[in-house]
């Protein structure tokens, strides 16, 4: 397989950390993304590194036993360990603070605690098998302060950094979730739910594993996701993953089934709000997207993998450090190994290897692999760096070898244009609201954020239809057909199509000669009346008598002024455009001859320039009766220059009677 079949790959430039050892343990923290390699429980040293910050942090620490787990809060402030199951240690990592260290013990008796999690940069929660504990750390005091305690039978836990809930597994079958919810020194209950387990024969005792479960944010929703391998008895094909949606206020509600078609050992990624499921027995992985149409039962939305299986795009283990010697290849990574550790939302770890890794999605090889373009754009339009690849498949659907339908075209202009309109909606409100004095309004106002879903016009003609209308090999039918269907689409979403679009239509009616189609978009309105478009079709009278009568309306329609029609053709270099305009309504005996012999010079065109000197020297020679410029007309530049092209003989004489 070309690189162009992966769609998903490994980061470039993973964190590195020492391999997992009986000398070195290695954990992993989920809010800050951490990696710690405690050696020794901490005595030799103790290695921190992020994704974000290459600067490690290292530091020791005593060893007082084996280090169960070990984590910073929130910005890196303050360290806590725990090596027993009734306590905490925290240690200061705040300049001018105390490095003592401090201990909090549970506070619930027989209590072992199973974790803890830190919901910001002060504020940590115990877990234990009998509860949660919330507490607030007060490093200058080196103590912790009780802020809510709740008593429940905990098999394990499960901790969302993004959502700041944790999710308690409860009852026999552990299959009933407790989420709590954290912010700003509070604690709430949220309602309790049960997971449905697989039916199961009555001997086998069926439980809810943790290692099924996972937490993950996608599309802004905080949702629950459980990986249900069916029972070989019951008559089902293979396993799925149901989605459960976990609103802050309400109860948790059953969504979507995800169906795997296959059995076996899986893993979980959310990546760009896309569900990655990893096989590992095929060493393959699926992808899902919960906004695509999927099969809807009046309960849940079933849905398929978007794309055929495929493996994680094969990577090399660069050689690192003085022993890589030139000669020495990259070494490739096994993937799928047993080792890997999938951490949501994005993380895989090799701890074996010494390797952290980002998960990512390549658009560019779905294009070829989504043969159905209305659903290739669904998908795109959904994900985070998307417009080139939009405007690359629209380009392709324009091209020879991959030429689309126009039906097929125009669906997917509208799902660009409602995007589009979606987006100047959003902005138009956000002005007025600013207008109307509400920016000081509470929660304030947020402008809309342009994503990259958001392809305007002047994305389209610069990257695609430009380039397209001037493909010579392309039949001007299909062109103009194309054209018009985009300003179709605009004009149904009800955005003002931009004048250059109009010109790249009439420009492409011209090169084709068919002025009849042009009179009748004018004569109709199908091209809107712009300045622009006027002095465009003033400039095209010498290919077209009819165009100058057509512009001459639209300027009145546009109630234009006169002179302000003159100053935007000769700004166009249309100078003989401008003059012919100006003699049409009577005005070329008071206009400023330097200022049309400014422009001639302008175009560099000499036939040009003589043209519009003669034409000034005939009119001095019928208004003065002798053809030369007076010295207030300021023309003596023009003169000179002139003579030194023309020579002196070709200056008009003075004709006497």
């Amino acid at each position: 397989m070309g690189e162009e079949d992966y769609y998903l790959e490994l980061c470039e430039r993973p964190v590195q950390f020492e391999k997992a050892n009986p000398v070195n343990c290695v954990f992993f923290d989920e809010a800050n993304k951490q990696v710690f390699a405690v050696r020794s429980g901490g005595a030799t040293g103790v290695v921190v590194k992020g994704p974000d910050d290459r600067n490690p942090i290292s530091f020791r620490m005593d060893d007082k036993g084996e280090v169960k787990c070990i984590k910073f809060s929130l910005e890196n402030k303050i360290l806590a360990v725990q090596r027993t199951s009734k306590t905490v240690d925290f240690c200061n990592f705040i300049p001018d603070n105390s490095q003592l260290e401090y201990t909090q013990e549970c506070k619930t008796k027989n209590a072992n605690i199973l974790g803890f999690c830190w919901t910001s940069s002060t504020e940590i929660v115990f877990i234990t098998d009998q509860g949660i504990e919330f507490y607030q750390v007060l490093p200058e005091k080196r103590s912790l302060k009780l802020l809510k305690s709740h008593n429940i039978n905990v098999n394990w836990y499960m901790y969302c950094p993004e959502s700041a809930v944790i999710l308690l597994s409860t009852t026999v079958l552990e299959n009933v979730l407790q989420p709590f919810y954290f912010r700003a020194g509070t604690m709430s209950k949220l309602p309790k739910f049960e997971i449905e387990l697989p039916a199961a024969p009555k001997s086998t005792k069926l439980s809810l594993s943790e290692r099924d479960i996972a937490m993950a944010t996608i599309y802004g929703q905080l949702y629950v996701l459980f990986l249900r391998h069916h029972s070989r008895t019951s008559n089902s094909t293979g396993a799925e993953v149901v989605l459960y949606h976990l609103p802050r206020e309400g109860a948790c509600k059953k969504m979507h089934i995800l169906k795997l078609n296959r059995t076996g050992k899986f893993a979980l990624n959310v990546v760009d709000n896309l569900v990655v499921v990893h096989h590992q027995d095929t060493e393959t992985s699926v992808i899902f997207d919960i906004k695509l149409r999927g099969e809807f039962d009046g309960t849940v939305t079933f849905h398929h993998p978007v794309l055929p299986a495929r493996s994680i795009q094969p990577y090399q283990i660069p050689m690192a450090g003085p022993a890589a010697v030139t000669s020495q290849s990259p070494v490739p990574c096994k993937l799928y190994s047993s080792s890997w550790i999938v951490f949501q939302p994005d993380i895989i770890i090799s701890a074996s290897q010494g390797y952290l890794w980002n998960l990512q999605v390549k658009l560019q090889p779905i294009v070829n692999l989504l043969p159905d373009k209305g659903r290739l754009m669904d998908f795109l339009l959904q994900r985070k760096e998307c417009k080139m690849v939009i405007l690359s498949v629209c380009s392709q659907m324009l091209s020879e070898s991959d030429r689309a339908t126009l039906p097929v075209i125009a669906t997917v202009f509208d799902k660009l244009n409602h995007e589009y309109k979606k987006y100047l909606d959003a902005e138009q409100s956000y002005v007025m609201a600013v207008e109307a004095g509400q920016s000081r309004s509470n929660p304030p106002l947020k402008r809309p954020t342009r994503t990259q879903a958001v392809v305007d016009q002047s994305d389209m003609y610069t990257h695609v239809l430009s380039a397209f209308a001037e493909n010579k090999e392309m039949p001007h039918k299909f062109v103009i057909a194309v054209l018009m269907e985009y300003i179709r689409s605009l004009n149904q979403f009800q955005i003002t199509v931009q004048h250059y679009l109009h010109e790249l239509v009439i420009k492409t009616l011209v090169q084709h000669n068919r002025f009849y189609m042009l009179h009748q978009f004018l004569q109709y309105h199908v091209l809107s009346d712009s300045k622009p478009l006027a002095c465009l079709l003033l400039s095209l009278e010498s290919f077209y008598p009819p165009a100058h009568q057509l512009s001459l309306d639209m300027l009145k329609r546009l109630s234009t002024a006169n002179d302000e029609i003159v100053e935007v053709l000769l700004s166009k270099h249309q100078v003989l455009a401008a003059l012919r305009f100006i003699r049409g309504i009577g005005g070329h005996d008071n206009i400023s001859a330097r200022k049309f012999l400014d422009a001639a010079k302008q175009t560099e065109d000499n036939m040009l320039f003589y043209t519009i000197f003669r034409f000034f020297e005939q009119r001095n020679q019928r208004l003065r009766g002798n053809p030369n410029f007076t010295p207030g007309e300021h023309c003596e530049e023009h003169v000179a220059f002139f003579k030194q092209v023309f020579g002196d003989q070709a200056l008009m004489r003075p004709t006497t009677f």
